[in-house]
């Protein structure tokens, strides 16, 4: 018996706070208490209590809580509950940092983490199994098209658990947001319909005010082949570029350019050709627009690397080969310089497609969310790796049901300006999906897989590569030491391996062929996939998300259609170039877009600093704070070298990148 001191924070957030009454138990070794409905948790931040307690309960175990509603029920946004008190040896930590709702009872278990391994009184196996249990019938997984890695259920964040949906903070410079560029888009763009682009100069109309400094350059010199080649290497689409092993079968090079034949096989033997291909956009069924029918093509562009670090287009070819048709035109820097641009123009444009659907959205946003879905089907509170993981998952699957309702669902953006909407952008989806692999995950596997490894131009693969070593060596390694102490204690957790088991075989739709793991078989092997799970859901989507306003502001630089076909021959005028560029109404909705989807989130968390403390034990609470010295130094490092360049590479600065996917 003796008296405890409790102490209950409620979140930040302006409605956190509920008048409705709330009943505690304290739950130790040798019993439990029930405090009756002693907290009124109203205020925001911190509500101390003292309580005395006429058993002596032991060490505590768990923390008990159930909100009353009166005659309206209020819910409350519970952060962490910490008790002081006999047998707690200092301060028990409860942590929470979620919705309390209805009148269910939610258990909360004392905050250090612990496999089943590190549990063999088996004091919270009912817990655990329970909470589990609980959460399966919350996080459902869904579906969404055939052929694709499975979304969670729900067609509107109204259908997701609450604790998945935005904080009003959050939801308010959404919305409000939102509805003001909608409102803009409505009065500008009603008068777009009535104007036409006459000249590349009338993008000006569109290119947007609060522009970034990239942009501007980007403006200026979208026509140099220097910032073409650049863009595969640091632009808003660093994962199509490789270096060629051999020249690619689709490319037909007729008798009279022996010479170019000559060069490109100069340029194999010495490893300084490169090559992105497009073949994933081929035969895509492509848009009709207000009537207007839009076009796709499928380009294939051989790069050489010159020894200052340029990347420089060697030849463009827009099509493959079609058996019975003339070989397609081959486009060449020594062209007629508007033939050139054109042939420049579409690859943008097809970079634009496969950017945002392959790279951005499937490899960023809808694999972020099969690991947090899994997560919570999988893992209880009480795991080291559910710790680890969920600062990870914030407001990944709300953006993701909004993306999926208003971005590619039918009459969405897509279908709406994008020549690959209506259905083409679900036919890329699913060929993207059939090619996901493992390894290209992991920005050491996939970069050296690229060939892109010993090039020192990508700035993105640099940073890459140290962002990941730091989240790996600094932080995971670290972690994963703590709780598994040899490999048998990894092949031996049945929660982690069922974990693994369902993001690989349900989530993905069985991708172990393509070597996703099923099964976890090492410390090695586990710190892989962790990384891998932790830099998909920040600095993976990070590189391909942020460059976008300064990538795609400059219209013809990345843009959402085309409406005319790819040139059949070289005779090409400016008003050529301009036909084929998007209407200026649609130029105007993909500038819109753009900004309100690349600009700096003002409700942003940094790699690395989320506030919540899911871990009680001092361990990993260093670890963590290791982690943050880390990414400050990396941070630094970045800084100072992008003050020497022309073309700064900012995506990946710890600073920049979110701790989550949340937009």
């Amino acid at each position: 018996m003796g008296k405890y001191r409790i102490r209950v924070a409620t979140g930040d957030s302006l409605l956190a706070g509920s008048s409705n009454r709330v009943q505690l138990w304290l739950v130790g070794e040798h019993g439990e208490k029930d405090l009756g409905k002693i907290l009124r948790p109203i205020q925001i931040r911190e509500v101390q209590l003292e309580v005395e307690v006429s058993l002596y309960l032991g060490r505590l175990l768990l923390v008990k809580l159930r909100k009353h509603k009166s005659l309206v029920g209020f819910d409350w946004f519970c952060k962490w509950i910490a008790v002081q008190g006999p047998g707690t040896q200092g301060e028990a930590f409860f942590p929470c940092y979620r919705w309390v709702q209805g009148n269910e009872i939610i258990c909360l278990p004392e905050g250090t983490a612990r496999t089943m391994r590190d549990d063999p009184q088996n004091q919270f196996k009912k817990h655990r199994e329970e909470e589990l249990e609980e959460r399966r019938k919350l996080y459902r997984w869904g579906f969404w098209k055939e052929g694709l890695i499975l979304p969670i259920a729900g067609n509107t964040q109204w259908d997701l658990p609450r604790n998945e949906r935005f904080l009003e903070d959050k939801d308010l410079d959404f919305s409000l947001s939102l509805a003001k560029v909608l409102k803009d888009l409505a009065l500008k763009g009603t008068l777009d319909l009535t104007n036409s682009v006459r000249r590349l100069e009338d993008f000006n109309k569109v290119f947007p005010r609060g522009k970034t400094p990239l942009a501007e350059q980007v403006r200026n010199s979208w026509k140099d082949d220097a910032l073409f080649g650049y863009q595969f290497l640091n632009g808003a689409n660093p994962m199509l570029l490789r270096r060629s092993t051999n020249l690619p079968s689709r490319l037909v090079l007729p008798p009279e350019m022996e010479d170019l034949k000559t060069q490109l096989e100069k340029e194999l033997q010495t490893g300084s050709l490169f090559e992105a291909d497009f073949s994933l956009l081929d035969e895509v069924k492509p848009n009709v627009i207000i009537f207007k029918q839009q076009y796709v093509a499928a380009p294939l562009v051989m790069l050489k690397l010159q020894p200052d670090g340029r990347l420089l287009p060697m030849v463009i070819q827009l099509q493959p080969p079609r058996n019975g048709c003339p070989p397609p035109v081959l486009f060449l820097p020594s062209d007629p310089p508007m033939a050139w641009l054109l042939a420049k123009t579409w690859v943008r444009s097809s970079d634009f497609q496969l950017h945002q659907l392959q790279s951005h959205l499937l490899r960023g946003h809808l694999i972020a969310e099969v690991i947090s879905v899994a997560t919570m089907r999988s893992l209880p509170s009480l795991h080291p790796i559910y710790k680890l993981l969920i600062p990870h998952f914030r407001y990944t699957m709300e953006i993701n049901v909004l993306a999926r309702s208003n971005l590619v669902s039918e009459w969405g953006i897509f279908d709406l300006v994008v020549s690959t909407g209506s259905g083409g952008h679900v036919d890329i989806l699913q060929r993207a999906t059939a090619g996901l692999t493992y390894r290209s995950f992991c920005p050491p596997d996939d970069l050296a897989d690229r060939g892109l490894l010993d090039v020192k131009s990508p700035l993105y693969g640099q940073d890459a590569l140290r962002l990941w070593g730091v989240i790996s060596r600094r932080y995971v390694e670290k972690m994963v030491s703590l709780f598994y102490k040899s490999d048998g204690a990894v092949k031996d957790d049945p929660e982690l391996q069922a974990w693994c088991r369902e993001i690989t075989e349900t989530g993905l739709q069985g991708a172990q062929d393509r070597g996703f793991p099923i099964s976890l078989e090492s410390r090695a092997q586990l710190c892989h996939f962790l990384t891998m799970c932790i830099f998909t859901c920040t600095g993976q989507h990070a590189s391909t998300h942020q460059g976008q306003l300064d990538w795609y502001s400059w219209i013809p630089n990345g843009p959402c259609t085309m409406q005319k076909p790819p040139p059949i021959s070289k005779d090409v005028t400016e008003k050529d170039i301009v036909d084929s560029l998007p209407s200026l109404h649609q130029a105007r909705t993909q500038k819109t877009f753009i900004k309100f989807l690349g600009r700096r989130q003002p409700v942003m968390v940094a790699l690395g600093q989320h506030k919540e403390n899911y871990f009680s034990d001092l361990g990993p609470q260093a670890v963590l704070k290791q982690f943050q010295e880390e990414l400050a130094a990396l941070d630094k490092e970045i800084e100072v070298r992008n003050a020497g360049l022309d073309l700064p590479y900012e995506y990946l600065r710890p600073s920049m990148v979110e701790n989550s996917v949340t937009i």
